[in-house]
């Protein structure tokens, strides 16, 4: 715990006014005993942190209170390094959402306090856990138009990068293309792939080793100490990497075109086929018919848009046009896709003189050896007749390379989640082979692409250290695939450097904690295995927990998981929050006064409550907030440490989970939800209504509903009467 404690608080934007200072001094300075305890209008100025820097010097201080605004602001005006530091927010969460110089508000402040001096006694400044060996190497895992672009970038930053690709030469989708679509202003003319160029720029670079006709053997460790093993040849050469961008790139959905005569008509080709025969210049075809979105954008096919079809088409007439001057294209199309400076290259397409029909394909038939389409014509009215078509070209989607096989179509399309989280996770072509034991793929999400965070964090996928680019990432085009694999390349780099220092990654950016566990009391029970988000932990040939702490994201969900409380870090644990929690006054039954004990995610319903304080929006003064790491770190103590305080109501704020999850951990706000199903139980057996207990999915534009939420609660909660439990 930390020993030399100091309480500072801040009278500056309304605090002094709305609050009586004095009394918040005294309990800090009263009822904890902080030995020192100051007072000034400024704290955030120049002058007000070398006050506290001056004190914690003076008095070699190794936990401070700063009691003034949020924890979201002037983050880096209060950092004192080996001194842990707790924020009281004063003004967004209090001074600002209640009545000034009121005597609830007052006592809210006093309450916020209480706690924070709670939580500095029971915590110490984390120290960093820094492995052996550490390596700043960026393994890339796919040698297309992504991987070479990742492998290059990192090594212009200076890093060194190792490259693999399974087949015998680098180049990926690039090696079967005539030409690809514009990656540069104008964005009106197809370009030159230029491979000859990229894979020279790379061998010229000293900083960048590459390994091809060659696949990952095995990859164990974690950030900064991943051991890869990679087979080149049956030849096994060992690589010891910091971080890894998988660019394996996505492939052609074929399953189910039959439809629109893939497999029955020869002249029925996918736009990979037209590729091959642009590129031997061998297109004798005078009327070519190009139908968009085959088999993507539909529920019973592949449901989603791969976001790279519409502009491969607009290409390809304009390809069509330089190698067949005489030939008339046809374009079939839901909608047209070409968004930002890609409008340009529509504006192309459409002066080639190709024609453009909006509607969906009714038929296609042959006659005479010619095929027919017949569509509807959406912007015309009716139908659309095409006879005497020479070729016709689908635009299918793609799928990714990492996991993806036609199986994950086949059962995306007949409704089976099941079915297609098996196609995902067990039935695709292994490729990172993890030494995980949650697995030795990435956990995708559905139609398998990875990832971790798709709205907060690009690239992430829900293994540390692992960054997705291009279109095994997301459905893209070419000139996307390249920003996003020098995204990516970033991104490792700073998981390289993060990890050095013994620091986390994103969403707990600088975060120099890691769990600690007291495996003298383990139960071998694999919860904190098997509810990790990341991988994290993996298990002794007995069962005990084996943590890879520069894996870890620090969100708690172990903490949360362990029945024994066995797992902690130094800054946050369960008996701290516990304490945080009795902390709290709370008025016996004749004064009138519930109190409801909000637990608050850091990353959502945090800057939620921060919004609604900043817009002034007022709600009920009860409530008493403590903000958790992830609702995943919720440990069900908690609880009953809240109701045997005699709170009368504990209302979770967290994520929304589920297909469009905005989880920054990803699955702790779903977790919470279904260990709280487990105290409703309770509560019902002991005579409380399971009711008072309750969980919120909101996000931080949710804010100006807050108020509401909170109120209703509070109206609920006083139907219900005081918690039985108060004063006992």
């Amino acid at each position: 715990m930390a020993k030399k404690q100091g309480f500072f608080l801040c009278t500056g934007c309304g605090i002094g006014e709305a609050l009586d200072a004095a009394a918040l001094t005294k309990v800090a300075a009263k009822e904890y005993k902080v030995p020192t305890c100051k007072e000034h209008s400024y704290l955030c100025s120049a002058e007000g942190v070398e006050l506290i820097k001056a004190a914690v010097e003076e008095k070699d201080m190794d936990g401070i209170i700063i009691a003034g605004c949020s924890n979201r602001v002037n983050a880096d005006v209060f950092k004192f390094p080996g001194v842990l530091v707790d924020r009281v927010n004063l003004r967004e969460q209090c001074i600002w959402v209640h009545e000034a110089d009121d005597e609830d508000t007052q006592m809210l402040a006093e309450d916020q306090i209480r706690m924070s001096c709670e939580k500095i006694k029971a915590g110490v400044a984390p120290e960093p856990f820094v492995g052996e060996n550490l390596s700043k190497t960026v393994l890339v895992v796919g040698g297309g138009l992504a991987g070479m672009t990742a492998a290059l970038e990192a090594a212009k930053a200076g890093y060194p990068a190792v490259l693999v690709e399974k087949e015998a030469a680098l180049g990926g989708w690039l090696n079967s293309v005539y030409k690809t679509t514009p990656m540069a202003s104008p964005f009106t003319t197809p370009e030159d792939p230029n491979l000859a160029g990229r894979i020279a720029e790379i061998e010229a670079n000293a900083n960048i080793k590459v390994y091809t006709g060659a696949v990952i053997e095995k990859i164990a460790g974690g950030p900064g100490m991943f051991d890869a093993e990679i087979n080149q040849g049956g030849s096994v050469v060992a690589e010891r990497v910091g971080a890894i961008v998988l660019a394996t790139g996505s492939k052609p959905n074929i399953a189910k075109l039959d439809y629109l005569g893939y497999g029955k008509y020869a002249n029925v080709i996918t736009h990979v086929d037209f590729e091959a025969m642009a590129k031997a210049g061998n297109i004798g075809a005078k009327k070519v018919a190009f139908i968009q979105c085959a088999g993507s954008r539909d529920a019973e096919r592949l449901a989603y848009c791969s976001a790279a079809c519409c502009i491969e088409t607009l290409k390809q007439t304009i390809i069509l046009k330089e190698l067949a001057p005489e030939a008339q294209a046809y374009v079939f199309y839901k909608d047209i896709r070409s968004s930002g400076q890609y409008e340009h290259f529509y504006k192309a397409g459409q002066d080639t003189g190709a024609v453009f029909i909006k509607g969906d394909i009714k038929e296609i038939k042959e006659v005479g050896g010619k095929l027919a389409i017949e569509s509807e014509d959406i912007l015309l009215g009716g139908n659309a007749l095409v006879e005497d078509i020479d070729l016709v070209v689908l635009a299918n989607g793609m799928i990714p390379s990492n996991k993806a096989t036609e199986a994950i179509v086949a059962a995306a399309g007949e409704g089976d989640a099941a079915a297609e989280a098996a196609a995902t996770q067990e039935a695709a072509e292994s490729i990172l082979k993890l030494q995980y034991r949650q697995g030795p793929e990435l956990p995708n999400l559905k139609y398998g692409f990875p990832d971790s965070h798709f709205i907060c964090f690009p690239y992430e996928t829900r293994r540390t250290g692992i960054y997705a680019a291009g279109s095994v990432r997301a459905p893209m085009d070419m000139a996307k695939a390249v920003g996003d694999a020098t995204g990516a390349a970033l991104k490792a780099i700073q998981c390289v450097e993060a990890t050095a220092g013994g620091a986390a990654v994103h969403p707990r950016s600088g975060d120099l904690s890691y769990p600690e566990f007291a495996l003298q009391r383990c139960t071998q029970c694999k919860r904190c295995t098997e509810e990790c988000p990341f991988g994290a932990i993996n298990e002794d040939a007995k069962g005990n927990p084996l943590p890879n702490p520069t894996r870890c994201r620090r969100c708690g969900t172990c903490m949360g998981a362990c029945p024994e409380r066995i797992i902690s870090f130094k800054n946050y644990s369960v008996a701290m929050v516990g304490n945080m929690v009795k902390a709290v006054e709370v008025p016996e039954e004749d004064e009138e006064k519930p109190r409801i004990l909000i637990l608050a995610c850091e990353n959502d319903a945090m800057p939620a409550l921060d919004m609604a304080g900043i817009n002034r929006l007022k709600y009920n003064s009860w409530v008493r907030i403590v903000p958790v790491r992830c609702l995943g770190s919720l440990n069900l103590v908690w609880i009953a440490d809240s109701m045997s305080k005699g709170f009368d109501g504990v209302l979770l704020l967290g994520c929304k989970h589920g297909d469009d999850y905005q989880c920054h951990f990803m699955k702790g706000s779903e977790i919470a939800e279904i260990r709280l199903s487990k105290v409703s139980e309770t509560l019902d057996r002991l005579g409380l209504e399971s009711e008072r207990v309750r969980m919120m999915q909101i996000n931080i534009m949710d804010y100006a509903e807050l108020p509401g939420i909170l109120d209703k609660f509070a109206e609920d909660l006083e139907e219900f009467g005081p918690n039985p439990m108060k004063g006992f």
